[in-house]
């Protein structure tokens, strides 16, 4: 094992002046601040990734207080993930980080909605979005850390916040409605809640799957499928043809020939497989929710819940075909009770939009239990 691990980035300042390289040990010695990694710039007003770090984005991403992310990868010169289709095996080294932020108006009331406020070619103009949180996820000899970086109001820079940190939030609508979010940052041990996705084998990106990546992504100079970029950058191997790359729904708005159960299926493996899945932390549960799940009893149709009483809601069954209100999955979704509702970590409120979308899939199953 190397005694360190060298990152060789230039770290850039808020008025784009070089700096010299930073060097990561293999231990805990992780910068203080956010700036420290040089993955991301204040330039002109804007937040953009540092040249070197490349943005993606997923078809449907996981529901997170109806925060906006932006996404960033970052790997080592010369080097490439592998491809597979469950899970790419990315080099030593390799950075990812995602930035949650909300939109806001004049006024400086944060936004509810979901335009995309990224300039392709600046970034996140700081005037028009607060940050809350940058995730950072480094690639080390052993394995996957998650570090947790909360950004001050100024939006200068963010700390590292090994406890987490929380936050009173009030969303606005185009209606004029609002909604009060309880934001929570989790701490770093919380991570493995979700990024452990398989029993005892530590921490692994979730987002950056051929499933999720699958999908056209503006870039400054071109619109173009995000594996394929990867690809032509060099910074993918083993990528097979296009016919075979799976590729999720977009839930939000569904691309042509992509049905309801497409999209409900994809809503619930970003936001459920993680922890519902043969080998994840919730498997005990024997509802698997997971992509190569069948449709039928194991992906909880007619199947009787773990949970008993307060837990299912006295429902009967996880899902009950044509009948979403008799159905658990339903009654957890759409709850804010946290001794009840799911996912049990990354949200204080229902993800409306989501609920309604599980609600029509389930009406529409045919059968009865």
């Amino acid at each position: 094992m190397r005694a360190a691990l060298c990152l060789l980035l230039l770290l850039l300042s808020g008025c784009g002046q070089q700096q010299e390289p930073l060097y990561l040990p293999e231990g805990e010695n992780y910068p203080e601040k956010l700036s420290g990694w040089g993955m991301l710039q204040r330039v002109g007003g804007y937040l953009q990734p540092a040249t070197e770090a490349l943005v993606y984005d997923l078809n449907t991403p996981l529901f997170s207080d109806y925060a906006h992310k932006l996404r960033t990868l970052w790997m080592p010169a010369g080097q490439a993930a592998r491809y597979d289709e469950e899970r790419f095996d990315f080099p030593v080294g390799t950075v990812l980080t995602k930035t949650f932020y909300y939109p806001k108006d004049e006024q400086g009331r944060l936004l509810k909605n979901t335009t995309d406020d990224r300039d392709p070619a600046k970034g996140l103009a700081l005037a028009k979005v607060q940050l809350v949180e940058t995730r950072v996820l480094l690639r080390q000899q052993q394995g996957w850390v998650a570090l947790p970086y909360v950004w001050d109001e100024a939006q200068g820079d963010a700390t590292l916040e090994w406890a987490g940190a929380s936050a009173a939030l009030q969303l606005h609508d185009e209606q004029g409605g609002s909604l009060q979010v309880e934001y929570q940052v989790p701490d770093a041990n919380q991570c493995a809640g979700c990024h452990e996705e398989s029993r005892g084998e530590g921490l692994h990106p979730l987002g950056p799957k051929a499933r999720h990546l699958n999908r056209d992504l503006t870039y400054p100079e071109a619109v173009e499928n995000q594996l394929q970029h990867w690809l032509r950058l060099g910074l993918l191997q083993g990528l097979p043809a296009a016919g075979g790359i799976p590729r999720h729904a977009l839930a939000s708005a569904p691309r042509e020939g992509e049905d309801l159960e497409q999209q409900a299926r994809s809503y619930l493996d970003i936001n459920c497989a993680h922890c519902h899945n043969p080998k994840g932390p919730a498997r005990t549960s024997g509802l698997y929710l997971d992509p190569a799940t069948p449709l039928g009893i194991p992906y909880g149709l007619c199947k009787q819940p773990v949970a008993a009483g307060k837990g299912s809601g006295d429902r009967l069954v996880d899902i009950h075909p044509g009948q979403p209100d008799a159905s658990v999955l339903i009654y957890r979704v759409q709850s804010t009770d946290p001794s009840v509702m799911m996912p049990e970590l990354g949200r204080s409120t229902a993800h409306r939009e989501g609920v309604e979308l599980l609600t029509r899939w389930i009406a529409g199953l045919p059968g009865g239990c």
